[in-house]
């Protein structure tokens, strides 16, 4: 099992986002966190915004086609995609995200 934390520009995209996800069973929940502040390099330039984050949880072995389907559905060119191993998750849990990751 991982966590995959992927920022998007507002709310509602955080949203579709998830939303999408859940429904082609890439993760078996998606989470919206309140907007952050984010700085970064970006063309040459330093820019900063706020972000909304965007946590699902996921199999490993799913990343792959979790990160074409958010480049897909991402207004970034460049979308940030982090995917963390879970290395601790009650049995019942980790059972869950299993099977309703399953097609």
């Amino acid at each position: 099992m991982i966590d995959v934390w992927i920022n998007c520009p507002d709310d509602e995209t955080a949203r579709r986002i998830g939303s999408a996800l859940v429904e082609r069973r890439l993760a078996a929940c998606a989470n919206v966190f309140p907007r952050i502040w984010s700085t970064y390099h970006w063309q040459g330039a330093i820019e900063s915004e706020e972000e909304s984050p965007l946590l699902v949880k996921t199999r490993a072995d799913l990343f792959d086609a979790l990160c074409d389907a958010v480049r897909e559905l991402h207004p970034y060119d460049v979308p940030s995609i982090v995917g963390v191993p879970v290395e601790h998750v009650n049995a019942e849990y980790a059972a869950w995200v299993d099977a309703e990751t399953r097609s």
